[in-house]
């Protein structure tokens, strides 16, 4: 039967299956990479304002930095917590991080908007997987950082239906969603997962990657055809199944 029980502290934490271990340990550590990935994207590449298009989206992207830094020092607090540490991540390089989206760069500033309109989506889908899973403080500091994973999605949607508006503006979408819509379905991970499945075993997850992946794809289409883009082609640089 699966794990159904809670663990709170570090002395229940040490008690614990070994394999329970070494896999929140993975996810906390996994998750503090991709917090920091993100501004460690567009901050470096967007912060001068050279392709945000007003003072307040330089702004809205300092807060959405500041935001996910924050998200990071939390995670890597639970790590803490467990004796364990994920601050080396920070300066980690960007070719090395573990999901690949954030290896890559943002050439205009529709990249910028489909991250959000994308990555930080998938982020709230990752996101949900830990709400009222097995280790209790780590669905504790989850509504704050929901609620401000949702608004950077509201916000790069927003921008993204902003710049469909116009001949130039759609077609920089376009490229920047072809772009981005491959390595968004890759970050869910391979569909047929062993490892997925010891995840959900011990409660820290509720869904297959295969299942994450399609209900994103369902989720984002009806609001690709709303912008009047075109569908990008999810076989395109395929590499998770």
């Amino acid at each position: 039967m699966a794990f159904t029980d809670k663990v709170t502290t570090r002395a229940e934490f040490e008690k614990m299956d070994k394999e329970y271990q070494d896999l929140l340990v993975r996810v906390l550590t996994i998750q503090a990479d991709c917090e920091i990935g993100g501004p460690n994207i567009y901050v470096p590449e967007g912060w001068t304002g050279h392709r945000a298009p007003t003072a307040y989206d330089l702004w809205k992207m300092g807060q959405t930095a500041t935001e996910e830094v924050d998200h990071f020092r939390k995670m890597n607090g639970l790590l803490n917590d467990l004796g364990h540490d994920a601050t080396w991540v920070i300066w980690r390089p960007r070719e090395e991080r573990y999901v690949e989206a954030f290896r890559a760069g943002m050439p205009t500033w529709a990249d910028v908007a489909v991250f959000g309109f994308l990555m930080d989506r998938v982020g709230r889908y990752q996101l949900e997987e830990f709400e009222n899973c097995s280790f209790q403080p780590l669905s504790d500091v989850l509504p704050d950082i929901m609620r401000e994973e949702v608004g950077h999605v509201n916000y790069g949607t927003a921008k993204l239906v902003e710049l469909a508006r116009t001949p130039e503006g759609k077609e920089e979408a376009q490229a920047a969603l072809d772009r981005w819509f491959p390595l968004a379905l890759d970050s869910f991970g391979q569909s047929e997962s062993k490892r997925s499945e010891r995840y959900i075993y011990w409660g820290l997850k509720r869904r297959t990657n295969g299942e994450q992946r399609q209900q994103f794809i369902d989720e984002v289409r009806p609001l690709i055809d709303k912008m009047s883009l075109r569908q990008p082609d999810p076989e395109a640089g395929r590499k998770y199944l």
